[in-house]
Formats: structure tokens, sequence, C-alpha cells
């Protein structure tokens, strides 16, 4: 008996556990007043229909990339997402990255989501 609550306890502890592949960046300073944060994501080649979400580590959704138009076997290109100001802690920022294609959700490999990088936009 106990070990079946076990194996239960330990199911819904992996099935809270958010599928993805994290990515953490230090910045040069923390943002400053009117300074935006923005992620760019160049994508590769992804299956048709499929999406990237991109949350915070704790899961608060900061958008989806799902390219259109992209001809079989081409790459998607680089889109760009704000980051609001909670997404920064300080100098770092952690984004979870999961690609969600046929009700699946499952970490991008490396070439489906080539490069990740934070931008800081100066304030008006």
């Amino acid at each position: 008996m106990h070990a079946l609550i076990a194996a239960l306890a330990l199911c819904l502890v992996l099935a809270q556990q958010p599928t993805g592949r994290t990515v953490t960046f230090a910045l040069p300073h923390a943002l400053r007043g009117g300074e935006t944060a923005f992620l760019e994501v160049s994508v590769g080649v992804i299956p048709r229909g499929a999406e990237i979400e991109i949350t915070t580590t704790s899961g608060h959704p900061l958008g989806t990339i799902s390219p259109y138009g992209i001809r079989p076997g081409r790459e998607a290109g680089t889109y760009t997402v704000p980051l609001p100001p909670e997404a920064v802690s300080g100098r770092r920022v952690s984004v979870l990255l999961s690609l969600d294609f046929a009700g699946k959700q499952r970490a991008p490999t490396k070439k489906e989501v080539k490069k990740v990088r934070v931008t800081i936009s100066p304030g008006k």
C-alpha cells in the first residue's frame, strides 16, 4: 500500500514539472527607467503546425511563436517577444521554451530553436 502511495506521489510531482528547455541570461545591467527587455528567438525547421511556447520558469506565459506560411524544410526565422519587467530579476532572466505539436509538448532541439538572446531597448 505504501509503495502505491509513493508511486502516485511521484507521478504527481513529475506531472507538475514543466516540459521544455530552460534558458538563463545575465543582463549587462538591471533594467533602468524606461528600458524594455526583448527576447529574440531564432527558430529553425519545425513541423508544420508546431508552436514554440515561452513562459517564465514559474509558468507565467510570455508569448507563443506560431510560424505561418513557412515552406516545409525551411527555417522559420527570428521572432521578438517583449519581456515584462516582472520577468527580469535584477540582472537575470530565465525562460522556459517548449515545442507544442500534435497535442504533445517537449523541449525543442538545438536545431529547432537555434539561438535565443536578450536585447535591451533604451528608454525614451
